[in-house]
């Protein structure tokens, strides 16, 4: 009896704790707005395409190795990760000059892996935990959809989003239950990238 009795207890705390409120502050509700101020960095596993005018026989499709570098035709170990498609276009044209004459270098992006810095990560009780690319304009439910939900387990008004602003890890409460099961939209929030989304197992 005394067992039963403080395993009830426990289970009264636990509930009494989840009835406090949110353990760190909330995010405004999603504005749905794209703001196109991020603009593409390659990162490793992308494919670029390189496309040189007048030079067929040196344009080519190639992948950026993990450790952030391509090599192509007359060019080895040119780094690309970090750098927009146009920065990476300008720095083969140097590249090329030496072999080439006056080479115009267009790079077109494939695969969009992105660098990791900007990267969402979900971590915890997603149906598919996994870290995904920032898009302009995403938000929760977007991520969610991505990730297949959450599953049974996760106790979704516990998730917690870490995010770094200006250089500071800041922790806030997301309300994943409320937003998938009871179709509240103000518990949608804006994403960014860089976002780390935690998904905690339910007690009970």
């Amino acid at each position: 009896m005394p067992r039963l009795l403080l395993i009830f207890l426990l289970a009264a705390l636990l509930a009494a704790g989840g009835c406090t409120g949110p353990r760190f502050p909330l995010l405004p509700e999603a504005t749905y707005q794209l703001r196109y101020a991020q603009k593409y960095k390659i990162g490793p596993g992308d494919s670029v395409e390189i496309f040189v005018w007048r030079y067929p026989e040196v344009s080519t499709t190639v992948p950026v190795r993990p450790d952030g570098f391509i090599s192509a035709p007359l060019l080895e170990d040119v780094p690309a990760a970090g750098k927009t498609p146009t920065e990476l276009a300008r720095d083969l044209e140097e590249a090329l000059s030496v072999f080439l004459r006056d080479p115009l270098v267009t790079v077109i992006v494939q695969g969009f892996v992105g660098v990791f810095p900007e990267q969402i990560r979900v971590l915890g009780e997603a149906t598919q935990p996994r870290a995904l690319q920032y898009r302009d304009g995403m938000t929760l439910l977007d991520l969610l959809i991505s990730v297949g939900g959450i599953t049974e387990f996760a106790a979704g008004n516990r998730a917690v989003l870490v995010r770094f602003e200006n250089g500071v890890k800041n922790q806030y409460t997301v309300r994943l239950r409320d937003l998938i099961e009871d179709a509240d939209l103000s518990a949608n929030v804006d994403m960014r990238p860089g976002d780390i989304l935690l998904i905690p197992e339910s007690w009970f």
